[in-house]
């Protein structure tokens, strides 16, 4: 963990934990399969739904974060916060929620149907948009109002002294800076859609790569196919992540002395207007589907069968399970290596990494006896390049401040990460652990492929009751779900911010 072996070691094993499974459908299929028409489609459709997704997030995130950075209200602190939230909550969660609200019997419906204007249809193209932009709005508002943040007050006293345009002097440069790569991260999250096209897609037209693997492997049991998809799919995610590192923001504005002055850009009436109206679309189209679940799901909770209960406490040991194993993997992998090979989990199928799991065990097991360890193991491989973005700044920051006097007292080994990192690593270390028991506990992924009764997790039991249109109790299991996801969160990044002055 201290040495440059271990973390190369580290890379190494994490690496193998990835490509051995997709050798093992590779030789399992014969090698690469021929795709149809119907696959060429998916590709297409999934290109161009997180191009355009990832474009209308960047889009009306610029107006809202620029609102939220130039605004003080009662409440403001939250809401950024919430702005989170959407990332961490389980997708079947939001599909409930934005059904609940877009769908046919939905909110939006019930007022506009009464005025003579057409019924909305969430199934399709449109609503995998939606709930694509109800996901990664958020995270291109919280990356955007980071760069709002990031102009030193003293460059708006200057715009304000030489009467400059703040837009065109301050904004727009940082904008051009940040939007680029904002889009491409939100693009590569997009591709990987899985759970949102199986329940929203609609159809052929509305097909995923993703969703088409799940096909190849569920209903044809084509692994050449399936293989042939998931390396198409590696490829668009590589290409898309070295895109990324190279759209990285660099200069920035420089320095300042952390002065607060009120903005002089936003003072006219229809400016505050503005800002008023878009804080207020955004907030109502966040948290109006979480309170329609909250609402929606508390009569279903006194109804809830016995499985979903015992579901919700395997999804509760697959999230502790991942969370224990991905920070286990993380802390030898904090360096270029580790985070080069922690990339590969997440542009790879998790259905294909699970497949081939299961290909590599089923000689000796039954493949749903360990369907929920196999799914631990995929989740803490796809949460790895999360978590090491999260505590790799915080890691090389204690180097850089304590290398020498460490090397001066003789610290070393776990005498150096006991005294000196793991105490300043607190923070980071309880945000990445409630991350990824918040994901793990939503995933509705390798888990149905070959979950049976006795091991389906909670997300795979509400779209189980989603599909025999138990929709009361699949509302009150959605509610518990949210409750679980958030309460991990909670918990895990609370807990590394007790004592954690140090």
């Amino acid at each position: 963990m201290a040495s440059r072996a271990v973390s190369v070691s580290a890379a190494l094993v994490v690496a193998g934990m990835v490509l051995i499974p997709v050798t093992a459908v590779l030789w399992r299929g014969g090698g690469f399969g021929g795709l149809g028409p119907a696959d060429w489609a998916a590709l297409r459709f999934t290109l161009w739904q997180a191009a355009l997704s990832a474009l209308l997030s960047v889009v009306l995130a610029i107006p809202v974060a620029r609102a939220l950075a130039r605004r003080a209200f009662p409440g403001r602190s939250a809401l950024i916060a919430l702005m989170g939230a959407p990332f961490i909550l389980p997708v079947i969660v939001a599909i409930l929620g934005l059904l609940s609200v877009f769908g046919g019997k939905g909110v939006i419906n019930q007022l506009i149907v009464p005025l003579g204007l057409t019924r909305l249809d969430i199934y399709g193209y449109h609503g995998v948009i939606l709930a694509h932009v109800f996901f990664n709005l958020p995270l291109a508002v919280r990356l955007l109002l980071q760069g709002w943040l990031s102009i030193p007050a003293e460059r708006f006293r200057l715009a304000a002294t030489l009467n400059a345009p703040v837009w065109q002097v301050l904004e727009g440069p940082m904008l051009r800076r940040l939007c680029p790569g904002a889009f491409v991260v939100i693009f590569v999250i997009c591709l990987g859609s899985f759970a949102v096209a199986l329940t929203l897609g609609g159809g052929p037209r509305a097909t995923t790569v993703e969703l088409a693997i799940y096909q190849a492997f569920r209903f044809d049991f084509d692994l050449g196919k399936a293989a042939t998809l998931a390396m198409m799919q590696l490829l668009l995610g590589l290409a898309a992540g070295l895109v990324a590192l190279r759209l990285a923001p660099r200069d920035g504005f420089g320095a300042g002395l952390d002065r607060q002055v009120a903005r002089c850009d936003g003072i006219s009436r229809p400016a505050k207007v503005a800002d008023t109206v878009w804080i207020t679309l955004a907030a109502g189209f966040l948290l109006l589907p979480l309170a329609s679940v909250a609402w929606a799901g508390v009569p279903g909770l006194f109804t809830l069968p016995p499985e979903v209960w015992l579901a919700a406490g395997r999804s509760v040991l697959l999230a502790l399970g991942a969370t224990a194993l991905t920070l286990t993997l993380a802390l030898p992998l904090l360096s270029r290596a580790g985070e080069a090979a922690a990339l590969l989990g997440v542009s790879v199928s998790g259905l294909v990494l699970g497949t081939g799991f299961f290909l590599l065990l089923q000689p000796f097991v039954r493949p749903a006896s360990v369907a929920l360890l196999v799914t631990m193991l995929v989740n803490a491989l796809m949460a790895l390049p999360f978590v090491l973005r999260i505590l790799r700044p915080g890691l090389d920051g204690a180097k850089a401040d304590f290398a020498r006097l460490s090397a001066s007292l003789g610290l070393s080994g776990w005498a150096l990460w006991r005294i000196v990192y793991l105490p300043r690593l607190r923070r980071p270390l309880g945000f990445a652990a409630g991350l990824t028991a918040a994901l793990s506990m939503g995933d509705l992924g390798v888990i149905t492929l070959f979950a049976d009764g006795d091991t389906a997790t909670l997300p795979l039991q509400i779209y189980r009751l989603m599909g025999s249109y138990q929709m009361e109790s699949a509302r009150g299991a959605a509610l518990l779900l949210l409750a679980l996801s958030l309460g991990a969160f909670w918990l895990f990044d609370k807990g590394g911010r007790v004592n954690a002055d140090t």
